[in-house]
């Protein structure tokens, strides 16, 4: 599972939580690699795993929860490794990487935990 937009995070162990378009086949207890892509000059992909994840959960919801309740929005960006962003910034970049045009669409909400301890 790619975490190219949130790598940083997931080094430091603050994301435990993501939200991606399809991944339903998941389930708790599966494990998953968290790797980051970068594509050098040379315009190779080159792929370095960040940490193992264990899922805890995983559930479909729809993204404009997070602008319907403020509450909700509150406690899951920190859970993103997002503390400092708004909910409409969350959104707009949201809609924005995945080509969406509206929050009004149901995304797969993934709880993690961390495998190693990240040393």
């Amino acid at each position: 599972m790619s975490f190219s937009h949130s790598a940083d995070e997931v080094r430091a162990r603050l994301q435990t939580v993501t939200r991606r378009v399809g991944w339903r086949f998941l389930k708790p207890h599966d494990l998953v690699e968290a790797v980051a892509r970068d594509a050098p000059a040379t315009g190779r992909r080159d792929v370095r795993v960040l940490a193992v994840l264990r899922i805890t959960d995983v559930r479909v919801e729809a993204l404009s929860r997070l602008l319907r309740d403020a509450r909700y929005a509150e406690d899951e960006l920190p859970r993103e490794g997002l503390p400092c962003w708004s909910r409409d910034h969350f959104i707009a970049s949201f809609l924005r990487r995945h080509r969406l045009k509206t929050a009004d669409v149901d995304v797969t909400r993934i709880a993690f935990e961390y495998v190693d301890d990240g040393h």
